[in-house]
């Protein structure tokens, strides 16, 4: 997504005494962890693959988690850290164990990471090392992005400019991000200074934490100028390898929304092409696990509720199956959400929309497949309204949001 675009019955008292039950135990097991290791994440193991499952020290690995873009940027004023230090805590005692984030922020930007091609704000990257060190104390695996398709925080647009004013030849348009060599370069030579980076506090390089679940290429890739999908693979298939040429530890994916190309253009919503091959893509050897995103409203614009739930089942259902009789991998639902500015919107609509997602994810989990957890869009701390998208939750203010959330991560975790 484009981190600034809008983007009880009877049972009832049985099941609130189940979750307070398991929000306990989370947060007792966390106390030992610390206790213990120091550390919540440092006593584990790297998550790694088998076949269609996530496994961790030979034990199968599902999780429900969010996304937070926001957390090495408030991370670098210690002002504002308080926000991350909150936010991974409260994730930790609601059972999120898995964390999506941004590792970028390019160019002339307010707290930019990578100032210009090679420079980098040390400031910035320290606020990334306490981001990386608080999930490691809290027991919250991170997916690190490495850049933007979109032009929010410098994107595949800043690396163009940069290539263009650093005599880059034949530099047109965005796209170029995918086929220039000196754009290419600049990426690559970011990707080295993130994943070779030495924790300023925990003394780890970040290619050695297992608190790293995933590097992501990049968020949300698209091609205006070839639909097909064929360049994007291409990009692929060369920054994937790289990645792995420098790390073996950690898991890789592209950061894909899941659109197929013309061949199965069918299952894509309005039967748009964006530039991207679910299937080709994700058949790149070095890439572990699949993605797929879920925004039907802004997909959908003008459908109502029924066709758009359709949509989302057919979706969801279609990529599981792909992904287990074709690519033999996982898959993770890596954003999904439901916007407060979407007309009509209501809490209880948001709340359905997320009890449909999580019913398909927990299905496929629970009986072996390879949908092995979601990671919603997005979390955030209290005071932060200048990051409000419409899809924030903000536990204090979404107690029946809250609820589902609590009992998808009991569910996610009763089957680890």
């Amino acid at each position: 997504m484009s981190t600034m675009k809008c983007r009880r019955g009877t049972n009832g008292c049985l099941k609130n005494m189940v979750l307070t039950a398991f929000m306990v135990a989370v947060v007792v097991v966390q106390l030992q962890h610390v206790s213990c290791n120091g550390v919540g994440v440092g006593g584990n193991g790297f998550v790694q693959r088998s076949g269609t499952n996530f496994v961790v020290n030979g034990k199968r690995f599902y999780f429900n988690g969010f996304n937070a873009y926001w957390l090495m940027y408030m991370g670098t004023d210690p002002s504002t850290r308080s926000k991350v230090t909150t936010t991974l805590q409260q994730a930790s005692i609601h059972g999120l164990r898995v964390a999506r984030t941004w590792a970028f922020n390019d160019g002339p930007n307010y707290r930019a990471l990578q100032i210009s091609p090679g420079t980098y704000d040390e400031n910035v990257f320290r606020g990334l090392d306490f981001v990386v060190s608080e999930a490691r104390k809290y027991g919250v695996r991170l997916i690190l992005s490495f850049v933007n398709n979109w032009k929010d925080f410098g994107g595949k647009n800043q690396y163009v400019q940069w290539a263009r004013e650093h005599g880059g030849q034949n530099v047109n348009n965005e796209d170029d991000f995918f086929s220039n060599p000196v754009a290419k370069q600049y990426y690559k030579n970011h990707i080295k200074a993130v994943v070779g980076r030495r924790n300023t506090i925990t003394g780890v390089a970040y290619k050695d934490d297992p608190t790293i679940f995933a590097w992501e290429l990049m968020n949300e890739p698209r091609s205006q100028s070839d639909y097909s999908g064929k360049v994007i693979k291409e990009w692929v298939i060369e920054m994937a390898a790289f990645v792995k040429s420098i790390d073996t530890n950690h898991l890789l994916e592209v950061g894909l929304e899941g659109f197929y190309d013309e061949t199965r253009k069918q299952f894509n919503p309005g039967f748009q092409l964006v530039g991207t091959d679910f299937i080709s893509s994700n058949q790149v050897p070095q890439v572990d696990f699949a993605t797929i995103h879920l925004y039907p409203d802004e997909w959908m614009a003008g459908a109502n509720e029924v066709a758009k739930g359709e949509f989302v089942d057919k979706w969801i259902k279609a990529h599981i199956e792909d992904t287990q009789k074709i690519l033999g991998k996982p898959i993770v639902v890596g954003e999904f959400g439901k916007s407060s500015k979407t007309p009509g919107y209501s809490v209880a609509e948001r709340d359905s929309y997320m009890r449909k997602i999580y019913d398909a994810i927990f299905t496929s989990a629970s009986s072996g497949g390879p949908c092995a957890g979601g990671l919603f869009w997005q979390l955030m701390a209290q005071q932060m309204d200048g990051f409000r998208d419409g899809n924030e939750i903000i536990f204090q203010e979404s107690p029946s949001t809250t609820k589902i959330i609590d009992q998808q991560s009991y569910r996610m975790s009763s089957i680890s």
